[in-house]
């Protein structure tokens, strides 16, 4: 692939990555509330919900995926029912030093897998990958060394911006310690982890 492509691709999805919406909100909702614990796990589930969007682009199958509206329903309300949980633990959870929360057997699969299905249900990144990707990459032309270069700068852009979220979210974290304050970011975090829900199950 010419580098001068790979390079517009990388730049038009790094602005689209850092550009906020639902699935940044929640993922620094649940850091200012919970610490790193959980954030890798989330982070690689919506990169792995990039990059079958990616896949399903560049096999010729995104306009089938546009088809099967009732099933992307579906994984974008499971993602937003599970958004809304994280949003009540918030909500209610006591006000206390902000250490990290022990590990929760499991809890590192289901926030994989919310992580795939609230990116799975991001309309920002359907219309990316439907709309956007296609005027940049000549997809009948593109070889399966030029899908893993896409595969690559995928991870290597949106990793470098969800780690960004996630050092500012910690550093915002750290910045409270009285238990007033805490109090205030657990239900601020909370209220916004609802609105990302909301967000991703109205469009």
């Amino acid at each position: 692939m010419e580098p001068s492509t790979l390079l517009i691709y990388a730049v038009t999805l790094g602005v689209a990555c850092a550009v906020p919406g639902p699935t940044t909100a929640a993922l620094v909702a649940r850091v200012l509330g919970r610490g790193s614990r959980g954030a890798p796990a989330f982070c690689a589930g919506l990169m792995a919900g990039d990059l079958m969007w990616l896949g399903a682009t560049a096999l010729g199958l995104a306009m089938l995926a546009a088809t099967l509206q009732p099933v992307f329903v579906a994984i974008k309300y499971a993602g937003a029912v599970y958004l809304l949980y994280l949003a009540w633990r918030l909500w209610t959870a006591p006000a206390a030093e902000p250490v990290e929360a022990q590990p929760v057997r499991g809890e590192g699969v289901r926030l994989f897998l919310a992580g795939i299905s609230v990116c799975l249900g991001n309309p920002k990144t359907t219309l990316f990958y439907l709309a956007l990707l296609p005027t940049i990459i000549d997809l009948p032309r593109l070889t399966w060394l030029g899908f893993a270069e896409l595969a690559a700068t995928l991870m290597a852009v949106y990793g470098a911006v969800l780690a960004a979220y996630v050092v500012l979210a910690l550093r915002a974290r750290r910045m409270f310690r009285s238990p007033r304050a805490l109090k205030a970011i657990n239900r601020g975090t909370g209220a916004v982890m609802a609105g990302a829900a909301v967000a991703v199950a109205t469009r």
